[in-house]
C-alpha cells in the first residue's frame, strides 16, 4: 500500500510539472497569434499562462514535487516558462503589432528588456525563497519582468509608440534597481489584502480583454489602482528591510 501511494505521488509530480509545461505551449500560441496580429487572443493565452504560473507552485508544495521527482529541477522549468511567457512573448506581441518605434530603433528597445530580465532571472537573489526570517520575506528583487501587464495596457489602453518605448525603457532600468517588489502570493506583509485585491484585478483583465475593443474606463481604473498599491506596497517593503540596516550603520 505504501509503495502504492509513493507510486501515486510520483505521478501526481510529474503532471504537475507537464502542467508547468504547458505554459511553454501558451507562449508559443501567444507568439503566433501576435505574428498574426491578433493582439487580443494573444493577450488570452498570457492570462491563461498567468493562472498556470500562479497555480503551480501551490500545486508542487502539496504533492512535494522536489521529493516525489528529485531527479528533475522544477525551478528550472519555470524559469524558462516565465522568460518566455512574461518577457519574450509580450515583448515580441509589442513589437510585432506596432506598439514600439519601427526600424532598428525599435528592434534595439525591444532586445533592452530582453537583456534586463535574461540577467534577473539569472541572479540568485532575484527571488527570495526563505533567506531572511522576517515578516517581509518572500518578494523580487528589481522590476519582476511582468511585460505581460505591459503588454496587456499598451493594448488596451491603446498606448502610442513613445510612451510605450519609455515604459519599456523605464522598467529595464528598473530590473537593476534593488527595490523588494511583492511576490503576490507569497509576501507576508499585508498577504491577505494582496491576493484578495490580486485575484479581483485579475477577474478585470479578463472582463476588460472580453470587452475588447472598448473596455469600460472604471474597470481599468480599478486595475491601474492596483499597481499603485502595488508599488506603493514595494516601495514600503524596501524601507522597512533597508532601515534597521541604516540605523545599524548610524
Amino acid at each position: 500500500m505504501e509503495r502504492r501511494g509513493s507510486r501515486l505521488m510520483t505521478l501526481a509530480g510529474i503532471a504537475v510539472h507537464i502542467y508547468t509545461a504547458f505554459g511553454a505551449i501558451l507562449a508559443m500560441l501567444t507568439i503566433m497569434e501576435a505574428i498574426n496580429g491578433n493582439v487580443v487572443l494573444a493577450l488570452w493565452y498570457c492570462f491563461a499562462a498567468v493562472f498556470i504560473d500562479s497555480t503551480d507552485g501551490t500545486l508542487a508544495r502539496r504533492f512535494k514535487v522536489s521529493e516525489t521527482v528529485p531527479w528533475f529541477d522544477g525551478r528550472r522549468l519555470d524559469d524558462i516558462v516565465d522568460y518566455l511567457t512574461y518577457v519574450f512573448a509580450p515583448i515580441l506581441l509589442l513589437w510585432q503589432n506596432g506598439y514600439l518605434p519601427e526600424g532598428t530603433t525599435g528592434q534595439v528597445v525591444a532586445m533592452i528588456p530582453l537583456f534586463a530580465s535574461a540577467y534577473q532571472f539569472c541572479r540568485v537573489d532575484a527571488k527570495t525563497d526563505g533567506y531572511e526570517v522576517v515578516a517581509e520575506d518572500h518578494y523580487f528583487l528589481g522590476f519582476p519582468s511582468y511585460w505581460n501587464v505591459v503588454a496587456f495596457y499598451a493594448v488596451v489602453m491603446k498606448l502610442d509608440v513613445s510612451t510605450v518605448t519609455t515604459i519599456v525603457i523605464v522598467c529595464s532600468l528598473l530590473v537593476f534597481i534593488p527595490i523588494r517588489y511583492v511576490y503576490p502570493s507569497r509576501t507576508l506583509l499585508f498577504r491577505r489584502i494582496t491576493l484578495l485585491y490580486t485575484t479581483l484585478c485579475s477577474i478585470l483583465y479578463a472582463v476588460a480583454l472580453w470587452q475588447m475593443p472598448e473596455p469600460a474606463s472604471w474597470l481599468l481604473t480599478i486595475t491601474l489602482s492596483y499597481i499603485v498599491y502595488y508599488v506603493v506596497l514595494s516601495l514600503y517593503l524596501t524601507y522597512r528591510i533597508l532601515r534597521p540596516v541604516r540605523v545599524a550603520q548610524t
